[in-house]
């Protein structure tokens, strides 16, 4: 299968790894990915070619509505999970909790929430990162120059608006598959 994920994004599609290309190497078992910016549903499938071409392991959470059969067997085959995202329980808490049973557990977000344009971006994913004790991976969605330019891990510290500045910095002249929501 990685040989196949591998033709198809370097040859078919034209994509490139750029940055942090050794993800798999930096031994780092548990982190929160966020994938800026997300603005088409094509984000998915060049995120799973991602995955697959750079060797590692990573989850997804998403509407409940997307896991109900025949496709739901599909998302959860690749590591997705379901949520409820009209129920009064806090999503951060239960999302680091995942964490703590898990010896490896990569999760992946769009901190826009959405695909379509925002001025500012959810905070849950930071939260959780800090909740959770673990790194941050920023990786872009950059369909102007077709390359995922993935980061070194970076620690959330006790300020949370300069690392939102440090973080938004890296996606900056980024461009998504829809170019007027980036």
């Amino acid at each position: 299968m990685q040989k196949l994920a591998k033709f198809i994004y370097f040859k078919l599609l034209g994509w490139r790894v750029v940055g942090n290309t050794n993800l798999s190497k930096n031994n780092i078992k548990k982190a929160v990915i966020i994938a800026v910016p997300h603005t088409s549903w094509h984000d998915f499938y060049i995120g799973v070619l991602l995955r697959a071409v750079v060797k590692v392991k990573t989850n997804f959470i998403g509407k409940k509505e997307l896991f109900i059969f025949p496709f739901g067997l599909f998302f959860k085959s690749l590591g997705g999970t379901p949520v409820n995202r009209n129920s009064n329980e806090n999503k951060v808490d239960a999302i680091a909790k995942l964490f703590d049973n898990k010896e490896e557990f990569r999760i992946t977000l769009a901190p826009e929430g959405t695909r379509k344009k925002v001025e500012k971006w959810r905070t849950g994913f930071y939260h959780i990162a800090k909740k959770a004790k673990v790194p941050i991976f920023m990786i872009t969605f950059d369909f102007k120059n077709k390359q995922n330019i993935i980061s070194e891990p970076f620690y959330p510290t006790d300020n949370m608006e300069a690392d939102f500045i440090k973080m938004r910095q890296f996606f900056e002249g980024v461009k998504g598959k829809v170019a007027k929501y980036s």
